[in-house]
Order: structure tokens, then sequence, then C-alpha cells
């Protein structure tokens, strides 16, 4: 059985997306949380997935004897071993767009994923009021989001990006589950994407899994002094 080392569900975005991508797609795995204690490299995080993948990161994936690490390697890995599950749009043009904003997630967002860090548990719009007037680069990728999910839910009909549930829905969560804890202000259309896709089965478990930790972590919360 296929085996997902993943971090604090409340706070590893990445982790999360290949999470709710198995779990969606009913592909059965085993999960392993591995607790941030810190990252420093004598940590014993650092020294449980050092001995995976030479990132020393989370997620990790095992196949047998074959680690895959990097989410987005993982949701390339899954969509070509379960091909019959459908994880990237069937069409060639939606599939290459779908890629595509998955890939500008992986390396784009910085502003909102900086200055809005994962934080499912808490509700922190006075946070999110104070970035959204301060933060420039905040606002800037909220515009890209709104561009982009409006756009796609208007070509496909929704109500997934692409229509049915893909890698990008399951790529976009933690965007999802951010826009909720900061009450980031975006339009209806696109508030009701995020309602659903919390919703989904597979995310509402992860969500579960993040509320029931109640493991406060002060380095991954810089601006709260207690849960």
């Amino acid at each position: 059985m296929l085996k997902l080392f993943v971090g604090n569900k409340n706070y590893s975005s990445w982790s999360m997306r290949p999470w709710v991508l198995l779990r969606q797609a009913g592909i059965p795995f085993e999960e392993v949380v591995v607790r941030f204690d810190s990252f420093d490299a004598g940590s014993q995080f650092k020294t449980t997935m050092s001995a995976l993948a030479p990132t020393a990161k989370v997620p990790v994936l095992l196949d047998g004897q074959l680690a895959i690490w990097d989410t987005l390697a993982i949701a390339e890995y899954l969509a070509e071993q379960f091909p019959d599950k459908k994880l990237w749009p069937q069409d060639k043009a939606a599939r290459a767009r779908a890629r595509s904003i998955c890939a500008e997630l992986h390396s784009g967002f910085t502003g909102l994923r900086g200055n809005c860090p994962m934080n499912i548990e808490a509700a922190l719009p006075e946070v999110g009021a104070l970035v959204w007037r301060d933060k420039a680069a905040v606002r800037s990728d909220v515009q890209r989001l709104v561009q982009m999910w409006t756009a796609l839910l208007a070509q496909h009909g929704g109500p997934m990006l692409f229509g049915d549930f893909s890698i990008a829905d399951a790529y976009f969560a933690p965007i999802c589950t951010r826009l909720k804890t900061y009450a980031l202000p975006v339009p209806q259309a696109v508030a009701d994407y995020v309602q659903r896709v919390l919703a989904l089965p597979g995310v509402a478990a992860w969500v579960e899994g993040a509320l029931a930790e109640k493991d406060f972590l002060d380095f991954e919360e810089p601006y709260r002094l207690k849960p």
C-alpha cells in the first residue's frame, strides 16, 4: 500500500495537497504524520524526513522502496499510476491549463503564502484586514486568484475548476483555507467555489484532522501569543 508522510495538518499546506488528492480520489494509502518539532538540522522532524528524501521535507510518498518527494511530482506519479481516476482533466487543452496553474502556484503566490500561512483551526480576520491593508503583494495574489478561478469556472461550468474534481482543486485547497482563516475579500462566485472545495469529503476529512491536533506551535504563528 502507498504510504504518505505528512506534517502537522493544521499548518502543512504542501502535505494537504496529495493527502486530499488521494482521499478524494478514493486511492488507498497509509498516513504517517511527522510532527513539526522544529526545522533545525538536529530536530526529530529533520532526522525522520532526511532518512526518506534528500530534501528532508514533507510530503513524501512511498510506493514500496520508491520515494517520491515534492507535491507536484507526487501528483504526477499518482496520475500515471491510477489513470482510471482521471486526476487531470481528460481534454488535452484543459489538462495543459490545469498543469499550468498548479505550476504557477508551486512557484508563485508568495505574497499570500508568506503573509497568510495556513492555519486551519484559527479565525484571524483582524490579521487578514491588516495584511490586506498593508501588503500589496497579497492583494495582487488574490486578484490573480479571482481572475483565474472566475475564468475557469465560467469556461468549464463548475462545480470545480475544470468541471469535475482534479489535481488542480486539491492543489488550491490550502489556498481556500487561507481565504477563510483570514477572511480575505473575494467576489461571491469565488467565495462559493471556496465553500464547495471545503465541503469536499477529502478536504473536510483533512480539516477534521487539523482541528483534532490541538498542537500550537509558536514558530508557525508569529502573530499569536497563544492558541
